[in-house]
């Protein structure tokens, strides 16, 4: 137990480029774990193991590693996940922010928070992640360490407390003067930043240091009565120690965001950083226990974080290994587990024997002969486990709360180049798509074609260069596809007799119910059964439910999904011999469409948050193409020495966008887009898609 105590579960988070796998590289290099520094750009980054990662020099899948850290006199654990910036793998993020206690959110010097920054910081505040916060690239021209933490104040409603201030700005920047201990820091440069020193603090920061420092002994006086009286009576009698517990306490509160400064590519800062995740950042035992449902009760249980505990573990990630086959990556929230025992899975209701544990560098593994809680490792040998399910103790079985992930925006058709391969085809995508959630395969019904679906082209180009790689498998392409949702936009009473007579045993049900919009806010289908007096028995409501929640899979217009609905369910009748549960369920289901023709269906597609970046010269050009492609601008705002230009676009119209935008601006301008939400298409934009995909068909 004294063990979690010096224990940090972390991620690393940010928008693409803002230097997640350098600043986790330096890590490496700083805690011993690596000799020699790993660089993105160059392919060698320990993190970025995957081929497609060191080609394209970004981020896929989140990687794990362990590392150890001495501050003040203490041996610290540190078990970190450098996770992908880009958005198309965001089920990357959420599941590693599921499982974690905190976070490093890392911000560019120059480009402040930028779209996908928002996106992290969301999800961190959706499991209540605890976070410090890095502004990296302080060496590069245009950084500006006041300007980004005055964006993490206004774009992210946080309340960013500064306890470094940058030595000097882009090429003069040296190092940084600590808050807390009122030092100036530099870092020696030809030790690869290993070696730093204290030096006088440099006389343009004098004032600029004392103001933000007196800011910052303010703050925390004000969150403890004895800290308040000192602070009137003798500022100077609060102590380092009590600056810390108090700036710890309400980083833990989610109160406030300390926020550092420094260039991990010039090996400045990281050292300070790993402190602060010492300092600052929760340890297991602070989340005191974990809450879940026991799925024999149905009653709300609890686990004290505690190896002496009953065990139970979130299962955050299914990955294939070459060597060992199966990989699953999990988070102990109570008791241990032993190599080669066995596990009770609560989500299937089956035992799983757990051949090997493993504690993860990248995508090597040390064998381990225990895990406990507080840790993060890997199992081996495990048959059916899913991201998501909770793994525990038989005897005291808990479901643990799972992760939801988005709906994927993109779709193209595949199918494999030889009918040999036919076979190989299909056991690579659900492989695959037992790994990526946001990942989904399916078998059109109209064409016979396997459609694979994901969160946009680079994902879906990932995964096809994956089953060339790793599975052997050529396949032919379609052309991309949006996914469509269908909706109706009105409400409408409808009366559906479903009757069939083939001799002996008939089939009957008949249902008056009203059809329209789920209430705001609602998500899936919003069922209501107002039958009074028996006129449909209890017993075929279930099937009336299910009939209306199967036939939302497939819409009215073109077979797209319908995302909510509510149904009331007013009167109707039933025969005492031919009416069954299947009965019910089928004239739901033909009721369904029938209703819904008269319901005014329309078609809704997925809108992008598009940020472009440009030298001033081109924003004619670029915000014309954005009007032909029905893109709504919202805004143009000034960054160093380029327009940052905002817009919300139909996704249909952004596929090759990278490519367009660099003919426009000469290659100049670069873009980063992510899901924004679905909107009504327009009467003439329907009838194009809905003839396009009847000709497509």
């Amino acid at each position: 137990m004294s063990d979690l105590h010096y224990t940090r579960n972390i991620g690393i988070m940010a928008h693409i480029d803002a230097g997640k796998t350098t600043t986790t590289e330096r890590i490496l290099f700083y805690t011993g774990k690596n000799y020699k520094l790993g660089e993105t750009h160059e392919g060698s980054a320990t993190m970025d193991w995957m081929v497609q990662e060191q080609e394209r020099g970004i981020t896929i899948t989140s990687a794990a590693t362990t590392v150890y850290w001495d501050w003040k006199n203490n041996h610290y654990k540190f078990n970190i996940i450098d996770t992908p910036g880009h958005v198309d793998f965001t089920v990357e993020v959420e599941r590693s922010l599921r499982v974690l206690d905190g976070a490093i959110a890392i911000f560019c010097a120059v480009g402040g928070v930028e779209p996908q920054s928002e996106t992290v910081w969301r999800q961190a505040d959706k499991y209540k992640v605890p976070r410090i916060a890095f502004v990296n690239k302080m060496d590069r021209a245009g950084a500006d360490f006041f300007s980004v933490v005055k964006q993490i104040k206004e774009r992210l409603g946080a309340n960013p407390v500064p306890i470094e201030i940058p030595i000097g700005q882009e090429d003069l920047y040296k190092g940084v003067v600590n808050l807390i201990t009122n030092k100036a820091l530099i870092w020696d440069e030809a030790s690869n930043g290993q070696k730093f020193y204290e030096v006088p603090m440099p006389e343009d920061l004098k004032d600029t240091v004392a103001e933000y420092r007196q800011m910052l002994i303010e703050g925390v006086a004000e969150e403890n009565e004895t800290l308040l009286e000192k602070f009137i009576n003798d500022p100077d009698s609060i102590t380092e120690d009590e600056i810390v517990a108090e700036i710890r306490k309400a980083t833990l509160e989610l109160r406030v965001v300390p926020v550092m400064c420094g260039a991990s590519f010039k090996n400045k800062g990281v050292q300070t950083l790993l402190d602060a995740v010492a300092a600052f950042l929760p340890s297991p035992l602070d989340m005191k226990e974990v809450d879940g449902i026991n799925p024999k009760t149905e009653n709300p249980e609890s686990r004290a974080i505690d190896p002496t505990a009953p065990f139970s573990a979130l299962a955050f990630k299914i990955a294939t290994d070459p060597y060992v086959g199966r990989l699953c990556f999990f988070r102990v929230y109570s008791g241990a587990l032993e190599s080669g025992s066995y596990v009770y899975n609560a989500n299937t209701g089956k035992k799983e024997r757990i051949s090997r544990i493993m504690q993860m560098h990248s995508n090597k593994q040390n064998p381990l002969d225990r895990i406990e809680a507080g840790d993060i490792g890997a199992a081996v040998g495990f048959k059916e486990i899913r991201t998501g399910d909770t793994l525990c103790d038989e005897r005291h079985p808990i479901v643990l709360e799972s992760m939801k992930f988005p709906d994927p925006v993109i779709s193209i058709a595949v199918e494999p180049m030889t009918t040999a391969d036919m076979d190989k085809l299909e056991a690579a995508l659900i492989k695959l798509a037992e790994e990526d959630p946001t990942f989904q395969v399916k078998t059109d019904e109209v064409s016979g074609q396997t459609i694979i679906s994901g969160m946009g082209e680079l994902h879906l180009d990932i995964i096809l260069d994956r089953l060339r790689r790793e599975f052997g498998v050529e396949v032919n392409q379609g052309r991309p596809e949006v996914a469509y949702k269908e909706a109706i936009t009105t409400a409408v009473q409808h009366h559906e007799i479903y009757k069939k007579q083939t001799g002996g045993k008939g089939k009957f049900a008949d249902i008056l119910f009203e059809i329209g919009p789920a209430d705001e806010g609602v998500v899936g289908l919003q069922f209501v059964n107002e039958v009074r007096g028996g006129n449909i028995p209890k017993e075929y409501i279930p099937a009336i439910e299910k009939g209306f929640k199967e036939a939302m899979q497939n819409g009215v217009l073109a077979g797209y999904p319908m995302d909510s609905l509510k149904v009331r369910v007013i009167d109707g009748s039933f025969h005492p011999v031919d009416s069954d549960q299947l009965s019910f369920e089928v004239c739901a289901k033909i009721g369904f469409k029938e209703a819904c023709r008269k319901a005014k269906p329309v078609l809704l597609e997925p809108m992008m948050k598009l940020e472009v970046l440009t030298p001033d010269m081109y924003v004619g050009d670029v915000t014309g193409d954005l009007n032909r492609r029905r893109g709504m601008l919202e805004n143009i705002s000034a960054k160093v020495g380029v327009q940052a230009i905002h817009a919300i676009v139909p996704l249909e119209q952004m596929f090759g966008y990278v490519t367009a935008l660099r003919t426009i601006t000469s290659g100049r301008a670069n873009s980063t887009m992510e899901f924004s939400h679905y909107a009504e298409v327009g009467k003439d934009q329907q009838d194009a898609i809905l003839k396009s995909k009847y000709i497509y068909n």
